[in-house]
């Protein structure tokens, strides 16, 4: 760790920005394609479709952020076998959720319906891409197994190439399956079908070093009672962290529609906003999670204190980047989402709050990677439930007094206090390393 320096934490954190800035240009894609049919149901069909699953996958992105952590530490302590087996557990367990995702998938889709119910030709149309697409699940679960240890282990270039690879590959089999053989919804979902089992396949080539000469001992270790029990409670902290988290933000949209379609027109393009934040910082609070982890890996306070800061560093430095590119260009960006007079002119009137939001949320990013590359996930429990002793009370007093403007406040002040509450759990973080040496 001697040569912890920001032109490192560079390295790894710009592949993670560019990859995750073929997200958004998958789905934009897949909404033109299926928009040259010519029909609504089917844009709406593939639109819910979406949505559906990647609620449901949403809920294991626990295996990508544990994995990480746990891959960190097993590389900064030169242990190959358990780096190894630490890939190994997550892509079994990514393995068995898949395979019963798949197996209770008519459960699943009846219950979406149920809470989103659409049309019968764009339900009809969503369940045919849903039927397509579930089968996949096995292999996206393996890749979020595999790039959390692919970021553990510092190759963030690995899983820009991963990540280029799918949605490429899903991009031009959209333009093949649908506008030349003309297979419509069906096409949609075969594409990214097709993408997802060979990204795991090249997942699986780029880590092939985890199933080498050091399979045999990596074997040996798959039923560790230590490290299987670290590896179920970081994952099972993280999702419940991660639901405190998602209900706060599905809190903020509810509450934004009783203000009329305009501001809540407004809310959906802002929160567009949040996502090329979160885009942006991701690559740093990565960082965060690959170096942090070495670092107690190896045993080593310094080299920790010295992630931590250039991480945080890096992690300003992004976000005041963000902010002046919201000032500057944020009203242009209105203009090309929504082309309604009246929604650009309210979106413009709460537009301060996301130029500011940059320099607000940065602490708690960095340190939720932080925290995962050490393992201590339990803290990012405690800390979310004391998020919400701020928001509760933020939402019922701010909301009523300043209507939309509150709401936004509100949210402002989770995000502050959560990097409050994991500042003030650093120096536990600190000890627990101090401890263990």
């Amino acid at each position: 760790m001697s040569d912890l320096t920001h032109s490192r934490v560079f390295r790894i954190a710009i592949p993670i920005v560019l990859s995750n800035a073929t997200i958004p240009l998958l789905g934009a894609v897949d909404t033109a394609v299926v928009g040259q049919l010519g029909l609504a149901a089917p844009i709406g069909a593939v639109g819910l479709g979406s949505v559906i699953l990647a609620t449901l996958y949403w809920a294991f992105g626990f295996l990508r952020m544990s994995t990480s952590g746990l891959a960190a530490q097993a590389h900064g302590a030169q242990d190959n076998a358990e780096r190894s087996a630490t890939l190994l557990r997550a892509l079994l367990i990514a393995l068995a959720m898949g395979l019963t995702l798949v197996a209770l998938q008519a459960l699943f889709f009846t219950l979406a319906f149920n809470i989103a119910p659409a049309s019968a030709e764009v339900e009809n149309l969503s369940r045919l891409y849903l039927s397509i697409r579930i089968w996949g699940a096995p292999a996206t679960l393996g890749i979020y197994a595999l790039t959390g240890w692919l970021i553990g282990v510092e190759r963030t270039r690995a899983v820009l190439i991963l990540q280029i690879w799918q949605n490429g590959l899903n991009i031009v089999l959209d333009l093949w399956f649908v506008l030349h053989l003309h297979w419509g919804v069906p096409g949609v979902a075969s594409a990214t079908l097709l993408a997802e089992w060979t990204g795991l396949a090249l997942g699986l080539f780029l880590a092939r070093d985890a199933f080498g000469a050091v399979l045999k001992p990596a074997l040996a270790r798959l039923r560790d009672r230590h490290a299987l029990r670290a590896m179920f409670t970081a994952s099972g902290n993280i999702m419940l962290r991660s639901v405190i988290l998602q209900l706060s933000f599905t809190t903020f949209v509810f509450l934004g529609a009783r203000f009329g379609d305009d501001t809540l027109a407004a809310n959906q393009i802002l929160l567009q906003f949040l996502s090329i934040m979160a885009f942006a910082l991701d690559g740093f609070a990565f960082a965060a999670e690959t170096l942090v982890g070495q670092a107690f890996g190896q045993g080593s306070p310094a080299a920790l204190r010295q992630a931590a800061r250039i991480c945080m560093q890096w992690g300003y430095g992004g976000a005041a980047l963000l902010a002046l590119g919201f000032a500057l260009f944020g009203p242009v960006l209105i203009d090309v989402m929504t082309t309604a007079p009246s929604v650009q002119a309210t979106a413009r009137s709460f537009l301060p709050w996301l130029i500011a939001s940059p320099l607000i949320s940065a602490a708690c990013w960095i340190y939720d990677g932080i925290f995962i590359g050490a393992l201590m996930t339990g803290a990012m429990v405690r800390a979310a439930l004391q998020v919400l002793a701020v928001y509760l009370p933020a939402l019922l007093l701010l909301v009523p007094l300043l209507g939309n403007h509150g709401l936004w406040a509100a949210l402002m002040l989770m995000n502050l206090a959560r990097g409050i509450a994991l500042y003030r759990a650093f120096p536990r973080l600190q000890a627990r390393l101090a401890t263990a040496r």
